[in-house]
């Protein structure tokens, strides 16, 4: 089994407005209300590749109940944790001339909460995958990532980290599988600028040096590098399209990535998956389906 973790989930509120100004009352065009955060994109993408996983995280109140309802409509497993104090945040996302976005900050997640799901990781055999996406509220402390990930390596568990500066940089020691950093978030890791796709596989090797495995690089629109721990480097353009949506793109290339290694036990086609599913995304409304992915492998 695969278990995604998303510490501060959402219900998203995407809208369409003509023309939206501040200060007036404006009219949506289109609206859709869909489960956020970066391991429910995940989530979604690993299940629309055919990957059954299960969903774990934090949710309360009404809207934590909506959550949970379509996360499960989708065909995804949960094993949510109730939190007494506040909801489920709500984030509004106004696309129009420019686009506008009002993110809620979650409910009280407690230290009684934070044990519970350390006992379910508890639980978790070597035989799974625990894919941790996404940053943490700021009721929880910051090294929860490292609690959790020296837990998963103490056991032999194989797990996937997607998150950013300190989160990313404080697990590397407990040897993660698979980071994907991109290239902004390695030039703020390090300090410096990178020009060259030389400098992104020296930058990618030094986080293998600090203990990542596999170490997938996205460049946006210019594709991806990977370099594994068997010291080979994969680069590859990204596949044409017209972009519509770069929200959940980089969780699609996760998932991809993911879905394509367990299927093949291939480090090439685990990374054109990856791209696959990670374009297709951003080439749709919605994320990536398993028919849009295969379409777009070819072109990779």
């Amino acid at each position: 089994m695969i278990y995604t973790i998303t510490f501060n989930p959402a219900l998203d509120y995407i809208t369409q407005v003509d023309n939206f100004e501040v200060g007036k009352i404006n009219r949506t065009r289109t609206e859709r209300i869909l489960p956020g955060g970066k391991g429910l994109n995940v989530s979604t993408v690993l299940y629309n590749l055919g990957i059954e996983n299960t969903a774990l995280g934090f949710i309360a109140g009404f809207t934590g109940d909506e959550l949970e309802k379509k996360v499960n409509s989708l065909g995804i497993k949960t094993n949510f944790i109730k939190v007494r104090n506040g909801i489920t945040r709500i984030n509004v996302k106004i696309s129009s001339n420019k686009e506008t976005a009002l993110n809620g900050n979650g409910p009280q997640i407690t230290e009684e909460n934070i044990s519970e799901l350390l006992e379910q990781i508890n639980k978790i055999t070597k035989e799974d995958i625990v894919i941790l996406a996404g940053n943490i509220p700021s009721c929880i402390k910051n090294n929860i990532y490292e609690i959790i990930c020296k837990k998963l390596q103490q056991n032999n568990i194989t797990f996937v980290v997607d998150a950013t500066r300190e989160l990313l940089i404080n697990i590397l020691k407990y040897k993660p599988f698979l980071i994907k950093p991109n290239k902004e978030e390695l030039e703020e890791t390090f300090n410096i600028r990178i020009k060259t796709k030389e400098d992104i596989v020296i930058y990618a090797k030094k986080m293998q040096e600090m203990g990542a495995q596999n170490v997938l690089i996205s460049l946006g629109g210019e594709g991806a590098i990977l370099v594994t721990t068997d010291d080979k480097i994969y680069f590859s353009k990204a596949p044409r399209g017209k972009v519509i949506n770069t929200v959940g793109s980089g969780d699609s290339m996760v998932a991809g990535f993911i879905a394509g290694y367990i299927k093949s036990g291939d480090f090439e086609r685990a990374f054109k998956m990856g791209i696959a599913a990670g374009s297709a995304s951003a080439f749709s409304i919605n994320l990536a389906t398993a028919q849009e992915v295969e379409n777009l492998l070819k072109d990779i």
